[in-house]
């Protein structure tokens, strides 16, 4: 998961800077690699496509675990202008919980 814990670190730097939106960016790209792995993995290969596409894809697959899904919507949902998210939860949070899932199965 070298490139996702990556990406995960590029999103703690970009919180850190003040930049949320970019923040959210970082973490939507670390579950998007994470998630893109675990597909091959388990799937083979084959599987492509951006972030949002594996968010989408775990989203709607129904052997993962609900709460799994639930941060992949969260991820995938859209945002206002001002970065407010309709939900209270951490994206970077959802983007750990994501890649623990990917990696662990």
């Amino acid at each position: 998961m070298g490139e996702a814990e990556a990406e995960l670190e590029a999103a703690r730097r970009a919180r850190a800077a003040g930049n949320e939106g970019r923040a959210r960016v970082c973490a939507r790209r670390a579950a998007g690699q994470a998630i893109r792995a675990y597909y091959r993995r388990v799937a083979g290969p084959g599987w492509g496509g951006d972030a949002l596409k594996q968010l989408e894809r775990l989203k709607a697959d129904a052997a993962a675990p609900e709460p799994v899904r639930q941060a992949a919507a969260r991820l995938s949902a859209v945002v206002d202008f001002d970065h407010r998210l309709p939900f209270p939860e951490d994206p970077l949070e959802d983007a750990q919980r994501l890649i623990a899932f990917a990696g662990a199965g």
